[in-house]
């Protein structure tokens, strides 16, 4: 199959993997790591990209990216030249250090953003390196720890989809970080679409409607009409959708209200998630059940698709920002 082409997509959130050339390392000393990291700091400051995680792995480098109005391929470029420069020069190698060109996948950041930080960071205990992510020094694991201010890897607005109070922030996601190390290799977050991209039809659609500049509509909804919709057209309760217990048809429904909302209203799994008091990591995990369903469930989809029409129909909207 042909490789389709990168796009460049100003805010979109691109999980970036380079492997070294035939599997050999690209890193064979400590000074290897703080250079290119070094090199990573100074980009990061030229081009104003967002930095969420990153992990430098003795043959593979994994970097979490949001990018602004400079494309992806011109930091790439950069980074993977300079270092390889210096890296042939340094070892009296030649050619490639880098196996053909590194793999970019523009993720749904809502979807996706808080567990691929977490993947990224368990690289190093799935390979084997070490049983505690926050022994390993070069992944941004450990910026996490410290609440991330003044640090190379931008993880305040991850921690804040966990707490407000950074103390607290912090606790939970290596709560959360801990809970993921028994998954091991996450196949789904490399089921791509179309070889690039990580998320829904309607994720898709968003990318490419905004890259042709054409508006981006969203609808003036408050979150309790949601959920009295998705109570009628889903027979499930009201009490049930707000109940505390571990109900799986409440959770279905707040799922149901969270991939409505983000659509239709614009509104975060963050927003959601507190909505409900629930954790926004669940939240997120439903939404993507709810996106997974559309994909093989029709009669789901449609009457999915029905519910939107009937929210809409009349209904005042405006640019999504």
């Amino acid at each position: 199959m042909a490789r389709r082409p990168r796009i460049h997509y100003p805010g979109g959130l691109y999980h970036v993997i380079a492997r070294g050339n035939r599997g050999l390392k690209v890193f064979r000393e400590d000074r290897d790591y703080r250079l290119y990291l070094k090199f990573l700091e100074e980009y990061k400051e030229r081009y104003g990209f967002l930095l969420y995680a990153y992990v430098l792995m003795p043959t593979h480098i994994h970097l979490l990216v949001e990018v602004r109005e400079v494309p992806l391929s011109r930091l790439m470029q950069s980074l993977q030249f300079r270092y390889t420069k210096n890296y042939n020069l340094r070892y009296q190698s030649w050619g490639h250090l880098f196996q053909g060109r590194y793999k970019a996948i523009l993720c749904e950041k809502d979807s996706y953003l808080i567990e691929l930080t977490a993947y990224i960071h368990l690289n190093p205990v799935r390979a084997k390196l070490t049983k505690d992510p926050s022994e390993y020094p070069w992944s941004s694991y450990r910026e996490y720890l410290k609440g991330g201010k003044g640090e190379l890897a931008d993880s305040s607005f991850v921690l804040s989809q966990f707490s407000d109070i950074k103390g607290r922030a912090v606790r939970e996601y290596v709560r959360f970080v801990e809970g993921q190390m028994p998954m091991g290799h996450r196949e789904e977050l490399y089921r791509l679409r179309d070889q690039r991209f990580l998320g829904d039809e309607g994720f898709i659609d968003r990318v490419v409607t905004d890259r042709k500049d054409g508006p981006s509509y969203i609808y003036d909804l408050p979150i309790q009409e949601l959920v009295g919709h998705v109570s009628t057209v889903f027979g499930i309760s009201v009490e049930t959708i707000w109940s505390m217990s571990r109900n799986r048809a409440g959770a279905w429904g707040r799922a149901i209200i969270g991939y409505l909302g983000r659509w239709l209203c614009g509104y975060s799994n963050k927003y959601v998630s507190d909505y409900f008091n629930r954790d926004p990591v669940t939240v997120s995990r439903g939404v993507a059940k709810v996106e997974e369903r559309t994909r093989w469930d029709k009669e789901f989809e449609t009457k999915l698709q029905r519910l939107e029409e009937e929210i809409t129909r009349g209904r005042r909207r405006k640019i999504r920002n």
